[in-house]
């Protein structure tokens, strides 16, 4: 089916929708499902290709502006495709937005273009053993010598760890405390003292590691932003890709309801199609209103930011909506698949795999319901 009316909504422009349809027709021709059993190589491979297809430039803000509606858009579409093309696509961007962002001149030069252009893979590297969504736990710590600064500490569930040439990791440097005394540095992965602590195999098939920092010096002028902005610069970053989280669950969303309804108008059963039956018809029926309202909240987020407006609270709805309803779309794809629907390398199957994390990274579910919460409750209380 793959319907596109959605890119007719006043969120977008028409450079928008010519985006998607470009890589919408790129996509088709150059990404498939398989990777092989190399999940490095494959990820390597799947950002070499995005380099080359010109597709990374979007991601990396090197003008110091990420277009999230392009962003967005693109993360759907590479997901509708293909997990790993998504991830790849959205690690480079996140590993390098907080570059474009808040870099000096010296890091977008040195660093944007060979991430835009696939040569250079990037990582962001803020979760830790005893803090993932609580960054005020951080335990990671740089102190201040001369020129340069000391990271010791850990980081965990790090995307892209093993295989990324640097890292934006975020320390703390105890300008003040809880989150205000964080900084953020751009490590490369060849600097010594830092070392490849594990690697994390996970359900989906992409590289994570646990890094680990003993004495590891980092140049001052490899800070991103002030001394204890770190926490800005990381919610700076994830404003606009805990957004194109929700994009990319809509993209495994609309590809599991595709594959479910053209599965149930061929399915023979009992003498008529699977579709024929009413319990069928009102699955799809929720399946695809589901998708409409995730989209209509993840777009929504993506054009207010586009305007400059603050968006923490609809970011962390449109999180929280698409990723739940996509959870719920990719299961019920495999109920109606059957005993299909659980064969490994099946569609459906794989996005049964790729979903699942998208409702724990980057603010887990329970996560963006405080996030929401604390932001009404704001409201109220200025109101």
């Amino acid at each position: 089916m793959n319907d596109k009316t959605y890119l007719e909504w006043p969120f977008f422009e028409a450079r928008h929708a010519e985006l998607e349809r470009a890589l919408d027709a790129w996509a088709a021709q150059h990404l498939g499902d398989e990777h092989g059993s190399d999940v490095d190589a494959a990820c390597r491979a799947r950002v070499a290709q995005l380099g080359q297809g010109g597709w990374l430039t979007y991601a990396t803000g090197s003008d110091g502006k990420i277009d999230t509606r392009a962003i967005c858009l693109m993360r759907e579409t590479l997901a509708r495709h293909d997990g790993l093309a998504d991830f790849a696509f959205a690690m480079q961007g996140l590993g390098s937005g907080a570059i474009g962002l808040f870099g000096s001149a010296g890091n977008k030069a040195r660093y944007l273009p060979d991430v835009a252009s696939g040569k250079r893979i990037a990582a962001f590297a803020m979760s830790e053993p005893q803090a993932g969504s609580d960054v005020a736990a951080m335990a990671c710590a740089a102190r201040r010598d001369g020129d340069d600064y000391v990271l010791d500490g850990e980081k965990t569930w790090i995307s892209n760890g093993g295989i990324a040439d640097f890292y934006v990791v975020f320390a703390r440097t105890g300008e003040a405390p809880g989150a205000r005394g964080i900084s953020a540095f751009i490590v490369d992965a060849d600097n010594p003292g830092l070392e490849i602590a594990e690697r994390i195999a996970v359900i989906a098939p992409h590289p994570l590691a646990r890094l680990r920092f003993a004495n590891c010096r980092v140049p001052v002028s490899q800070r991103l932003g002030e001394a204890g902005q770190g926490f800005k610069v990381a919610m700076a970053t994830l404003d606009v890709f805990r957004t194109s989280v929700a994009a990319a669950a809509l993209g495994f969303a609309r590809r599991a309801f595709d594959e479910a309804l053209r599965h149930a108008t061929a399915r023979q059963m009992f003498g008529q199609t699977l579709a024929d039956f009413q319990l069928t018809q009102a699955k799809l029926a929720q399946m695809a209103t589901g998708i409409d309202a995730a989209a209509l909240l993840t777009y929504r987020a993506a054009w207010q930011r586009d305007q400059g407006r603050k968006v923490t609270k609809e970011a962390a709805m449109a999180k929280l909506t698409a990723t739940e309803t996509a959870q719920q779309v990719i299961d019920a794809a495999v109920q109606l698949f059957g005993g299909m629907g659980v064969v490994s390398g099946h569609p459906v199957e794989r996005l049964y795999r790729e979903i699942r994390a998208l409702r724990i990274y980057e603010g887990a579910s329970e996560v963006q319901q405080l996030i929401i919460a604390r932001e009404l409750l704001r409201e109220a209380a200025d109101a």
